[in-house]
C-alpha cells in the first residue's frame, strides 16, 4: 500500500455469494469447474475455480488488505476513498444569508428605505433594521438583524419619490431566507467512511470547512505487456499484431480507483519478466498473455521460479478460461495473468483485478442486479460466460462480436451479462457487471446488436 499509517477504516459487509448465473454462447471445450486453491498452497495448478469462487476470493482478498490512511490536500483527493468521515467544522450556512437577490425587510409594509449600496455577500453584518425598514440585499449576502423577510427584486415596488417599498405580492416572515444551520451544524457526519471522493465531495467538503481529506491511497498497478509479436504502430504486418490491451488497460484501471504506471512491454523474455516482478513495488501485477502452457508461456514457470503463491490457476469462464491470480512471496504484490486475447483479458481484469482493486482501495463491492435479456442467449455446457450487453430500458441487449479476440462488441457495451451454463431463454434474468465508464454514456444500438 501507499504511505500512510494504518486506519480503522471500515468495510462494507461481505455480500452473499449470487445466484448461480453466466455464459454466452460459442464452441469452446468444456473445463472442470473446481475451487480455489487455499493461500498458503504451493505453487501447482489446481482444477479450474467457479467464475463466482474466483471472484469471490478476489473480493476477499482485496477486503483483507491492510488500509493505510493518508492526508490529502482537496485538489489531490479527487477518485480516493474516505479513510476517515467528512464532519462539519461550520454550520452550513455559518449565518443568515439571502436566497435572492431584494430586499430585507423588518416588519410589515409598506417600508422605508434605507438608501446606499445595500449589503453584499462578503460583507459584515450590517446595522439592525427597525421595523418598518427596508435595505437592498444581494444573494448570499448576510441577513440584517432583526430583519423578518427577503422580497425579490420582482415582486416589489419601489416608490423613489416617497422612498417607499411595497410588495407586489403577500410577504411570509421568513421567506427567500437561508438561516443559518440550514444544511447542517457543526458537529453533523456529512459523509461517512468509505465514501468515494467525487467533484460534489469535494464541494461539500470545501463548504464544511476543510482543506483536506484524510483518504486510502490508490492502489498502484504495474502492466506487463507480454508476446513478441504485438506492436506498437501501424498496420498489423508480416505475421504481427497490434497491441490492444497496453492502450486499454491503463485508463481501465485507472476508471477503478487505481494509480497505473506506464506499460512495460516485454515481450516473451522470461528473464525480464522475473526481473520486472521481483523488483515492482506495485499492490496488484497485471500481465497480459502468456498464462497457458505454450512454448513462450513463461508467467507460470517465472511464478514458480520466485515461490509465489498460486491462488487461482484457470476459471471456469469462456472467454478468459486461463486467467490466474497469485500472490508473490514476502507480502510481494499480487499478480493478475490475464489471457493475451483482448476480450478474454477484459473477462479476467472484471473477474479477478475489478474485485481485487475495490477491496485495497476500500471501495464498497459492485452491486448485484439482475435485469431480464431481450434474447435467448446460448451458453457453455459447462463454464460460465461473460457477454457484452447494452441496456434498452429495463431490459439488457446482447451484442454480437463477442469472441475472445474481439473487442467490437465490449466497445459498444455498457455492462457484461453473466450468462450460466446451459445458456438463459428470452426474458430471464442475468446478472449484470456494470463497467465503470458507462453510466452516463448514451449508447444506440447501432451496426453491434
Amino acid at each position: 500500500m501507499g504511505p500512510g499509517s494504518p486506519t480503522g477504516l471500515g468495510r462494507p459487509a461481505e455480500p452473499g455469494r449470487p445466484a448461480e448465473l453466466g455464459s454466452p454462447t460459442g464452441p469452446i471445450g468444456p473445463a472442470e469447474p473446481g475451487s480455489p486453491a487455499e493461500p498458503g498452497s504451493t505453487f501447482s495448478a489446481p482444477c479450474a475455480t467457479s467464475w463466482h469462487d474466483a471472484r469471490a476470493l478476489a473480493r476477499r482478498l482485496g477486503r483483507a488488505a491492510p488500509l493505510a490512511a493518508h492526508r490529502l490536500p482537496l485538489e489531490r483527493a479527487l477518485g480516493h476513498v474516505l479513510a476517515e468521515a467528512v464532519v462539519a467544522l461550520t454550520d452550513l450556512p455559518s449565518f443568515d444569508t439571502s436566497a435572492m437577490d431584494g430586499w430585507a425587510v423588518a416588519g410589515p409594509g409598506p417600508w422605508a428605505v434605507r438608501m446606499g449600496e445595500g449589503l453584499l455577500a462578503g460583507r459584515g453584518e450590517g446595522e439592525p433594521l427597525l421595523d418598518g425598514q427596508a435595505v437592498r440585499i444581494a444573494t448570499g449576502a448576510r441577513i440584517p438583524a432583526e430583519a423578518t423577510a427577503v422580497i425579490r427584486s420582482e415582486h416589489a415596488r419601489f416608490d423613489e419619490v416617497k422612498s417607499l417599498l411595497h410588495a407586489t405580492r403577500a410577504v411570509v416572515p421568513g421567506q427567500d431566507i437561508r438561516p443559518r444551520g440550514q444544511e447542517c451544524r457543526s458537529g453533523d457526519q456529512l459523509l461517512p467512511v468509505g465514501t468515494v471522493v467525487t467533484p460534489p465531495v469535494l464541494g461539500l467538503a470545501a463548504a464544511a470547512g476543510y482543506d483536506a481529506l484524510v483518504a486510502v491511497p490508490l492502489p498502484r498497478v504495474d502492466v506487463f505487456v507480454l508476446g513478441d509479436e504485438l506492436l506498437t504502430a501501424g498496420l498489423p504486418q508480416g505475421g504481427r499484431i497490434r497491441d490492444a490491451l497496453g492502450p486499454m488497460l491503463g485508463p481501465w484501471l485507472h476508471s477503478l480507483g487505481a494509480e497505473v504506471s506506464a506499460p512495460q512491454r516485454l515481450g516473451d523474455d522470461a528473464e525480464a519478466l522475473r526481473r520486472a516482478l521481483t523488483t515492482s513495488h506495485a499492490d496488484l501485477v497485471l500481465t497480459t498473455g502468456g498464462t497457458a502452457a505454450g512454448p513462450v508461456d513463461h508467467v507460470h514457470p517465472v511464478l514458480a521460479e520466485i515461490g509465489a503463491e498460486l491462488l487461482v490457476d484457470g476459471v471456469s469462464v469462456r472467454p478468459g478460461h486461463p486467467m490466474l491470480l497469485a500472490r508473490l512471496a514476502d507480502g510481494g504484490p499480487y499478480v493478475v495473468g490475464l489471457p493475451g486475447n483482448p476480450l478474454a483479458a477484459v473477462a479476467g481484469l472484471m473477474t479477478l483485478a475489478e474485485p481485487l482493486l475495490r477491496g485495497i482501495a476500500g471501495r464498497p463491492a459492485q452491486d448485484s442486479y439482475h435485469p431480464p435479456v431481450r434474447e435467448e442467449v446460448r451458453g457453455h455446457p459447462l463454464d460460465t460466460r461473460l457477454i457484452p450487453v447494452v441496456h434498452r430500458a429495463d431490459s439488457v441487449m446482447p451484442l454480437h462480436y463477442s469472441g475472445p479476440a474481439m473487442l467490437r462488441g465490449i466497445a459498444a457495451a455498457d455492462g457484461l451479462a453473466v450468462v450460466p451454463p446451459g445458456g438463459v431463454r428470452s426474458g430471464a434474468e442475468v446478472e449484470i457487471l456494470d463497467l465503470p465508464w458507462t453510466s452516463a454514456e448514451p449508447w444506440t444500438e447501432g451496426c453491434f446488436t
